[in-house]
């Protein structure tokens, strides 16, 4: 099967947030919208590719987080079908409560991170759940639910090829594999049984929307929960010291950057990580699932 990998030049920088579009019978077919701000360059590569941005009538995403969904309403605005996981539909139809809570996290930076975003018509979104199947065709895609990352998330499964959202991680190039741990519903027992669902699936290879194509399956999900599991130590260990969130944020910033630097990266490659994947904002979806779930772990109060 032919996959296209579309950059979408995300704030001027490559590697940082891929759509993937999937020719068909019935026309292409788009996995991850992306966010609005890079709609312009979506659309130019989709022509580049001999289509029209409205020979789309088939949009899935993974999650309505905006670098994944923030886009999909000029789709559905252009006649296509948007599916998603029943969680995210809610959000789609009314992103007031998703835009409120990424302008908590992004504050000023909202508008020329993510661009516009608005409400997509009840008509155009179809609700998939776990394990159903869409047929395009001859084309069958296969919706997983995958809660982790996001307790809205689905994997697509088309001819043995997963396309993995967040949940299978962040790896740009030879670099590392890393896990988006953003606020607010970061659940590690979800995770690991996610990631152990991927592998019992066993795919051919994984594409990543940050970024690009993995053949190492196994080695990547293993990668992946072994970062996972270091990370959230290093969160409770740094909790458990009373660091206040200034010095938290610090210091994690710190540890992030020696990792990567430690695997050889070198200033642009980290940028693209950071884009990707900013560790301040992993801190803080990390210290909210220790407060959340577990809260006697280090005697705190569940917020």
């Amino acid at each position: 099967m032919k996959v296209e990998t579309i950059d979408h030049g995300f704030s001027g920088l490559a590697h940082v947030i891929a759509s993937y579009l999937v020719p068909t019978e019935v026309g292409p077919v788009l996995i991850e919208a992306g966010p609005a701000s890079s709609y312009a360059n979506l659309v130019a590569a989709i022509r580049a590719l001999g289509y029209a941005p409205e020979d789309v009538r088939h949009l899935f995403v993974t999650h309505i987080h905006l670098d994944h969904a923030g886009g999909a309403w000029r789709f559905a605005e252009s006649g296509a079908t948007i599916y998603v996981h029943p969680r995210g539909a809610p959000h789609l139809a009314d992103p007031t409560k998703l835009l409120a809570s990424a302008a908590r996290i992004y504050g000023e930076q909202m508008e020329n991170l993510w661009g516009e975003v608005r409400p997509i018509a009840a008509e155009r979104i179809k609700v998939l759940d776990d394990g159903q199947d869409v047929h395009l065709g001859r084309t069958r895609v296969r919706a997983i639910s995958t809660p982790g990352h996001a307790s809205h998330h689905h994997v697509y499964v088309i001819d043995g090829l997963l396309f993995a959202g967040d949940i299978a991680g962040i790896r740009i190039g030879r670099g590392p594999v890393l896990p988006p741990t953003p606020p607010p519903d970061i659940d590690l027992e979800a995770w690991r049984a996610s990631l152990q669902r991927v592998r019992e699936l066993a795919p051919d290879a994984l594409y990543l929307t940050h970024f690009g194509r993995a053949d190492d399956v196994r080695d990547h999900l293993d990668r992946l929960e072994s970062k996972l599991d270091a990370w959230a130590s290093w969160t409770l260990g740094a909790l458990r010291a009373g660091k206040d969130d200034e010095k938290l944020v610090a210091d994690f910033v710190r540890y992030w950057q020696e990792e990567l630097r430690a695997c050889g990266l070198d200033e642009e490659r980290i940028r693209e990580y950071e884009l990707a994947d900013p560790p301040w904002m992993n801190l803080q979806g990390l210290v909210r699932y220790w407060r959340k779930h577990h809260p006697e772990a280090f005697n705190l109060s569940s917020t």
